[in-house]
């Protein structure tokens, strides 16, 4: 009998996007369970039962519940041995330093709810303007950090890892907010290598956006 997997997601979440892209790469099937982000879906009593903070992605697999979608890779990549991170210590210092430039860095400070405060806080800024402003600020950065190591297909070598799976939610977002992207040419290679895996395609928020 198959184990039941089932996914506490949002189509456009940056966070469910990564999890979504690592379950397909390890060939897992899973029932996603949407939670409206924009309606307030996660504030209620049985998603803050799942999720106290309110957040998604939720991954319920191997009897256990659990949240942060970091955590939640680095769990896979332990259990199943997904190769997401590389086994030498100072490789796997650098694809987590690339992963958290964009997991704990850039898209925390694009989040709804927190960009929704920004502006709702009066004086010029816009959404549009906040979040092309941290994006393109996040992937000047980013840029910078792969150029200081070797030029890969990918992140961190020659298949994709943790850092792949942060960076193509992020230009998917650079892309919906209007960030100009021709000065990061080595991270767009990589994100356009990425997307074109088919693991990769089948998580992309068109792909799985709910019908209505």
């Amino acid at each position: 009998m198959r184990e039941r997997i089932v996914l506490q997601d949002y189509w456009r979440s940056s966070s469910a996007y990564r999890v979504r892209i690592a379950l397909n790469l390890l060939g897992l099937r899973y029932e996603s369970v949407p939670v409206d982000l924009v309606a307030g879906a996660q504030r209620s009593a049985a998603h803050l039962e799942a999720s106290p903070q309110g957040l998604v992605p939720v991954l319920e697999i191997d009897g256990v519940r659990l949240t942060q979608s970091l955590a939640i890779i680095e769990y896979l990549d332990e259990t199943r041995k997904a190769g997401f991170l590389p086994s030498e210590p100072v490789a796997r210092a650098r694809a987590r330093a690339l992963a958290h430039a964009i997991a704990m860095e850039t898209q925390p400070v694009c989040n709804l709810r927190v960009a929704r405060h920004a502006v709702s806080l009066g004086g010029t800024a816009t959404m549009e303007g906040w979040m092309a402003h941290f994006i393109a600020l996040g992937l000047q950065g980013f840029e910078g950090l792969l150029a200081q190591g070797p030029e890969t297909a990918f992140c961190h070598g020659e298949g994709p890892g943790l850092a792949d799976l942060c960076l193509v939610p992020q230009v998917y977002n650079a892309r919906r907010w209007g960030v100009d992207l021709t000065a990061f040419p080595r991270l767009l290679a990589i994100a356009e290598r990425a997307e074109a895996l088919p693991a990769f395609a089948a998580a992309h928020p068109d792909r799985v956006r709910p019908a209505g």
